[in-house]
């Protein structure tokens, strides 16, 4: 095939159901060539001993807290014409590589941002945004459908989120790739905004989606809640030193701080936090900020040439089916689809309830896609609570929904 050689990094710390999940997914792309770089700590690198996932995988051990480095580390042992970056705890769609790479065919396209859907499978995270000079996103209306090239204006960027981006490898490379000095926080912000600087266009593919869970992690709990503010302190100090002119550091600091403060006090509101920890979070941002303020700028040159040859991952075209059934009889319908999915299909089981519950889409440790709602209930958040469906009226719009994504065009 004529399409571009593709490496999927995939950084795993700590999360190894997380990521196991992850590597199904990826198991199910539908695209080729693509090869997979898994760089993760003692606990990820024993998924490789019993997952039997997907073949030829190249696993990298490495256990630090500092994102930047691993995805430099994945950079090294990545061959692939082009770079594609998903995180642990989101599953991609079967089409996502396909979608996402496909703006690379213009010569002056560099870097690659999909959407994000959240954890009820249907909301979107993140849509298409842009960076403005003090690295804030700003919404940006796009066509849903269809890639959008973007040429930022002068000193704004375009934004790609970490957990759905893809770049071409030799431009990370000529730019030193990620700056380790941002270890958890804003790193892909610094790097869309050196791209940007150095006149690069970045393509936004809305129909190249990801589905992202929010795990647990050292920095917050699986409720989004944060357990430690530091890193994000310390990143926004080696911001600042990197872009933003020092006698803006001090109205940036203020501002970032009473944003902060804010987000602590509704997660107090709503009993996720208590003032004694809305302290000391404050408290440990401050500390990074400090810290960041002397942090080292910028990592050592990366090798031009990967560390190892491309290995593609031996992963066999798959049809794609969409069934629809009544709530009583979507436990058999989930058994014979994990069944053929064992056989090497993607399979999509819509399970509808006669009642108006929202919708919501998971993907199963069996490699299903899942939905389950109410035959009246929304999928889409800007739908109706009600609205009033037949049986095969509603499962043929949520075929038609998913269709572009998972490939169930023919039923």
């Amino acid at each position: 095939m004529s399409d571009l050689t593709v490496s999927v990094i995939v950084v795993s710390r700590a999360r190894p159901d997380a990521l196991r999940r992850c590597l199904l997914g990826i198991a199910q792309l539908q695209y080729d060539p693509f090869e997979v770089v898994v760089v993760a700590c003692a606990e990820g690198m024993k998924v490789a001993e019993g997952a039997g996932i997907l073949p030829d995988i190249k696993w990298i051990a490495f256990d630090k807290a500092n994102i930047s480095a691993a995805r430099n580390l994945g950079l090294v042992h990545a061959a692939g014409e082009i770079v594609a970056f998903i995180d642990d705890d989101a599953v991609p769609e079967p089409q996502w590589l396909r979608h996402l790479v496909a703006p690379a065919a213009q010569n002056d396209v560099a870097a690659m941002g999909g959407y994000v859907r959240g954890r009820n499978g249907i909301s979107f995270q993140y849509k298409a945004r842009s960076l403005d000079a003090q690295g804030l996103p700003q919404e940006l209306d796009i066509d849903p459908l269809q890639a959008t090239v973007l040429t930022p204006p002068e000193g704004r960027a375009i934004k790609t989120e970490g957990t759905n981006m893809a770049f071409r490898r030799d431009v990370l490379i000529e730019m030193d790739g990620f700056d380790p000095a941002f270890r958890f926080y804003l790193d892909e912000t610094d790097l869309n905004m050196r791209l940007a600087r150095a006149g690069h266009l970045t393509a936004l593919a809305p129909l190249a989606q990801v589905h992202h869970g929010f795990a647990a992690s050292a920095t917050r709990r699986d409720d989004r809640v944060p357990r430690d503010l530091y890193e994000i302190g310390a990143s926004w100090a080696v911001f600042q030193r990197k872009h933003i002119p020092e006698d803006q550091h001090a109205a940036h600091w203020d501002a970032r701080c009473a944003s902060e403060r804010q987000r602590l006090l509704r997660h107090m509101v709503t009993g996720g936090l208590e003032p004694r920890d809305v302290r000391r979070l404050m408290k440990r941002l401050m500390d990074g900020y400090a810290e960041g303020l002397e942090r080292r700028l910028g990592g050592s040159r990366l090798p031009r040439h990967a560390a190892e040859p491309f290995r593609p991952v031996a992963v066999l075209p798959r049809q794609a089916s969409f069934t629809a059934m009544r709530g009583l009889k979507g436990g058999a319908a989930l058994r014979s689809a994990a069944a053929r999915v064992a056989a090497g299909r993607i399979e999509t089981v819509l399970i509808l309830s006669r009642t108006t519950l929202f919708h919501r889409v998971s993907f199963n440790e069996q490699g299903v896609w899942v939905q389950r709602g109410g035959l009246f209930g929304r999928a889409d958040r800007d739908d109706p609570v009600f609205r009033f469906n037949s049986f095969g009226r509603r499962s043929m719009r949520e075929r038609t929904r998913t269709a572009l994504v998972r490939g169930h065009f023919g039923g």
